[in-house]
């Protein structure tokens, strides 16, 4: 009975193994030579200005202007070309407010120095008639009375204590009304003194109703939070930004590169650029900056990208009138291709702890192949060591993985 089993599983046994190799049969294999290989990505990007001058609205803080002229959005501009002009009206009428106020100040605070003025003289006549009566009140204190008439000393003396209480009553009215006029004269001249500050600050908008370009540039409109640029007719807040202008002498491209393709991406790459439309301005430059980590490019796309910047030539910008925010197409040399060497697709290759492998099929068997990889394009990646011309190499290798995992459930399952 145990030779009858043996023999039975013997035909299991070569089923399953021919139905582990059939696959492998199937399977594409690529056999390497070596060949010149270049490794580029695509990309696209927009051209921007190194330096960058912003554009505000004149005036002061919390004040309003309204447009009145405008040069176009995009337009080159030269330095001291007038950029935007804004209405002087709404500064005239607020000037001429603030000159009324100060004239009407100035005729309150000449009512309130007569009334000071008037309030005082008469303190002072009263003051004067009581000197005069404590005068003579002092002259008779010491008289005979025997030698007047009663009635002539009572209407000619009066008593020396009362007139002692007037004079020091109108003193103190006298303080308190000088006190208090110059009071109210401080609050006058102090209200003087803002509308004055305030006719000041009109003149100063008036004199500043024009934007003039500091430097030759192409001006760049900014817009607002529902997305409108500004235009002529226009009412907007001073000190806010109108625009910017970006110097056009000095101009970089800046491009996003997918994360999963910007594996070998540096500083030092050499690129190829052109506007799109235009592949006769065609330029090359480098990658002089290189984000260190990819970004997502919006909430709503979840995307990874790569920044990346490249100075354009002086030259060809000023010849072919390259501009900022012009759309360009950038190739990113990764491999230059001068010289041969293998490379496999990237579908070919795994990675294990960081180690990168492949698996090469000799003699109908796949074997895992260490390798140490360079430059990675979007679908070929070069090889440095562990491959060698002539070596097949399996392309689908996560087919052969599930075939033999497959393979290895139903040897298990047999028993």
């Amino acid at each position: 009975m145990r030779m009858i089993r043996i023999l039975a599983l013997a035909p299991c046994l070569l089923l399953a193994a021919g139905c582990s190799r059939a696959p492998l049969q199937e399977l594409p294999v690529e056999v390497l030579v070596a060949a010149p290989l270049a490794l580029d990505i695509e990309t696209q990007g927009q051209v921007r200005a190194v330096r960058s001058t912003p554009l505000v609205v004149p005036g002061r803080n919390w004040t309003r202007q309204q447009l009145t002229e405008l040069a176009p959005d995009g337009s080159a501009v030269k330095q001291g070309q007038v950029i935007a002009r804004f209405s002087a009206a709404q500064g005239e009428l607020q000037l001429t407010e603030a000159l009324l106020e100060i004239q009407r100040n100035a005729l309150t605070r000449a009512g309130k120095q007569e009334t000071l003025d008037s309030t005082v003289g008469r303190l002072e006549v009263d003051l004067a008639q009581v000197d005069s009566d404590l005068a003579i009140a002092s002259r008779y204190a010491d008289a005979d009375l025997t030698m007047f008439a009663r009635n002539q000393i009572l209407d000619a003396i009066q008593d020396r204590a009362f007139l002692d209480a007037k004079d020091d009553t109108l003193r103190w009215r006298l303080d308190q009304a000088s006190d208090r006029g110059s009071a109210e004269l401080a609050v006058v001249d102090a209200q003087a003194a803002t509308y004055q500050h305030t006719a000041n600050l009109r003149r100063e908008d008036l004199s500043s109703l024009e934007l003039i370009a500091p430097h030759d540039g192409v001006l760049v409109l900014e817009a607002d939070w529902s997305g409108d640029k500004p235009t002529v007719g226009s009412t907007l807040w001073a000190q806010n930004e109108l625009g910017s202008l970006p110097d056009t002498s000095t101009l970089e491209l800046q491009v996003s590169i997918p994360q999963l393709d910007a594996h070998d991406v540096e500083k030092g790459l050499a690129v190829s650029v052109h506007p799109l439309g235009h592949p006769e301005q065609i330029t090359t430059t480098t990658l002089e900056f290189v984000a260190n980590a990819a970004q997502a490019a919006g909430r709503d796309n979840p995307v990874r990208y790569l920044k990346a910047k490249a100075p354009l030539p002086a030259e060809a910008a000023q010849r072919w009138g390259w501009v900022p925010g012009q759309a360009f197409r950038a190739v990113l040399h990764l491999n230059d291709g001068t010289e041969p060497t293998l490379s496999v697709p990237n579908v070919a290759l795994r990675s294990d702890a960081g180690q990168s492998y492949v698996y090469v099929v000799r003699r109908g068997e796949a074997q895992r192949r260490d390798v140490e990889t360079g430059a990675r394009g979007p679908a070929r990646t070069r090889i440095v060591s562990g491959l060698a011309a002539g070596d097949a190499v399996l392309l689908l290798p996560d087919a052969m993985e599930r075939a033999d995992a497959g393979g290895a459930t139903t040897a298990e399952a047999a028993p």
